[in-house]
């Protein structure tokens, strides 16, 4: 009796932990079966909880009947939280704040393929993903010009790609959020998604801390991060 109960447990978190963490494997033939979402099918499925979730976070921020038609995403690394702005007329307001659900990598920016860095830089939204394997994702515009410009300097071609924000809790140079959190900020970012969003992700927040980490790997880091620093200076220092 033992025995067969050690098994059944044991099937059960194997069960569990491919749920969970298997989402790569499994979902595209979910996919196929189902049918792949769309942008729209997703918001109509999550709009209403996520509106009711959000809706005094958007009422304090000035936003009482709609989302706003501007947003700016602030990801810090070493806080490992990812802010959400609303910019209009009246200014720069933060609506909320998401902490990461996993990290990997170090302070600094992603260099090549396979680093397992998180990028730094100024980014923008370059499109929502609503068949991700990490239920939720929105791509980030990684590598950028600067990015670009700098392989002359560490003779390595091969920037990597396919960073986004994304639902569950793992990460290989990515920026995880959770699933509920990724609901919010996927239809944030759907309503405001013809206003270029921009995307700074810094290697920690140089409004509280204007210290610049040293990376070992380069010599221009100052240069990118008096350029991260000068856009946090242009948003409120909650």
């Amino acid at each position: 009796m033992t025995r067969k109960l050690i098994l059944i447990l044991g099937i059960i978190v194997i069960i569990i932990v491919f749920l969970y963490y298997g989402r790569s494997i499994y979902m595209p033939f979910v996919s196929k079966i189902k049918g792949k979402e769309t942008v729209e099918t997703r918001i109509e499925q999550i709009e209403e909880k996520v509106w009711n979730r959000l809706q005094n976070n958007l009422s304090l921020a000035g936003y009482k009947m709609d989302y706003p038609k501007e947003i700016i995403l602030v990801a810090f690394k070493e806080e490992q939280i990812l802010q959400v702005y609303a910019k209009d007329y009246n200014g720069i307001r933060i609506i909320k704040e998401y902490p990461f659900t996993a990290y990997s990598g170090k302070l600094g920016p992603k260099l090549k393929e396979g680093d397992r860095q998180i990028p730094e830089g100024i980014y923008n939204v370059e499109y929502l993903n609503p068949n991700s394997s990490y239920y939720l994702s929105i791509k980030v515009s990684y590598p950028n010009d600067f990015d670009k410009s700098k392989t002359e300097l560490t003779n390595i071609t091969e920037l990597g790609g396919d960073i986004f924000i994304h639902g569950k809790a793992v990460t290989i140079g990515c920026i995880p959020i959770g699933d509920e959190a990724i609901e919010e900020v996927f239809v944030l970012t759907q309503k405001a998604i013809t206003n270029n969003i921009k995307v700074i992700i810094s290697p920690r927040d140089f409004r509280t801390n204007p210290s610049y980490p040293e990376i070992d790997e380069i010599n221009w880091e100052n240069e990118l991060y008096n350029k991260i620093e000068d856009e946090l200076k242009t948003l409120p220092n909650n």
